[in-house]
């Protein structure tokens, strides 16, 4: 009596593709097909968040620094500068990246940039 197969779930199945005979060197075409890549929804966000209030920090401290709001507190000019441009650089990077690899640019793609799971 031979054993019964069991039953394979869809997720299984999406994964995976039977292979026809192969007949010659012993590949086809199949195995070299590259899958469309994953965009990283959480981590662009991340960065835009982080492109939006670092503009901001920066925005704030420079009109801080040039007088044109009223400095009642001076010494948190610099503090809002600096912290702008920790927040803003990694974010317009990031940002950039992923346009970038939304337009479809030769040397860009959603892989350069990095998942937070």
């Amino acid at each position: 009596m031979m054993p019964k197969r069991s039953v394979v779930n869809s997720d299984t199945a999406a994964k995976y593709h039977r292979l026809a005979h192969v007949s010659g060197d012993g590949y086809i075409d199949l195995q070299f097909e590259k899958p469309p890549p994953k965009i990283p929804y959480k981590a662009i966000l991340l960065a835009t968040i982080l492109f939006v209030v670092g503009s901001t920090l920066i925005t704030i401290g420079a009109l801080l620094l040039a007088g044109i709001i009223n400095a009642k507190y001076a010494d948190r000019t610099w503090p809002l500068l600096i912290l702008g441009a920790l927040m803003f650089i990694p974010g317009v990077y990031h940002v950039r990246i992923a346009y970038y690899a939304y337009k479809g640019y030769d040397g860009f793609s959603y892989e350069d940039i990095p998942e937070f799971e």
